[in-house]
């Protein structure tokens, strides 16, 4: 759902894809061929959030920020499922991994990988290319060429995403029975521990 706020309107570029049961509230920026998923919550009731070309914000993530202020994801920021994202700016093409918490005035370099359940306080800056992870976060060491590279195929992924619910997703009655020509999707991407494995 989107919901204008204090008169003031949420901006939804055509290519993006905001799920019907997402929120989408007040003062919110969104670019092209940007993914919002189910439950996430986006509230610029308090201040901007800023979501630049090519992002994704999955299912149950917030995004919000501490009143007067702006949130911003640039191009290309990838967060993952049940993220937080509360007044940081996220760097481009970064991934926050699953239930990763940010929190106010942090600030995310460029091509960093934030591991899932990291937590990282108040004004705290993590540079470029970091690889960071835990509670309270630790950076462990750089982001390889090709972490970067495996990061940026999964991204890549979800930028088609948009598109491709825009031309598939309706909704619809559940079968009762599976039937034997059922079609089955085809992975090709491939978790960092399987890429890893077969260097």
């Amino acid at each position: 759902m989107i919901y204008s706020f204090d008169g003031i309107v949420p901006v939804v570029h055509e290519s993006a894809f905001v799920h019907p049961q997402a929120a989408v509230t007040g003062n919110v920026i969104i670019g092209r061929n940007v993914y919002v998923g189910p439950g996430a919550a986006i509230r610029g009731d308090w201040g901007q959030i800023i979501i630049e070309d090519n992002c994704n914000v999955q299912e149950n993530c917030t995004v919000h920020m501490f009143p007067g202020t702006t949130t911003r994801l640039k191009e290309m920021a990838h967060i993952g499922h049940g993220a937080i994202i509360h007044g940081a700016t996220v760097g481009r093409n970064v991934l926050v991994g699953m239930n990763a918490v940010l929190m106010d005035r942090v600030d995310i370099g460029d091509e960093c990988i934030i591991g899932a359940l990291s937590f990282i306080k108040a004004d705290e800056v993590i540079p470029p290319r970091s690889l960071v992870v835990g509670n309270p976060h630790k950076i462990i060491r750089q982001v390889s060429d090709e972490m970067l590279r495996w990061k940026t195929e999964g991204t890549h992924i979800y930028m088609q995403l948009p598109a491709d619910l825009h031309a598939t997703l309706q909704p619809c009655e559940p079968l009762r029975e599976v039937p034997a020509d059922r079609a089955v999707q085809q992975g090709s991407y491939q978790t960092w521990a399987e890429r890893k494995s077969g260097e």
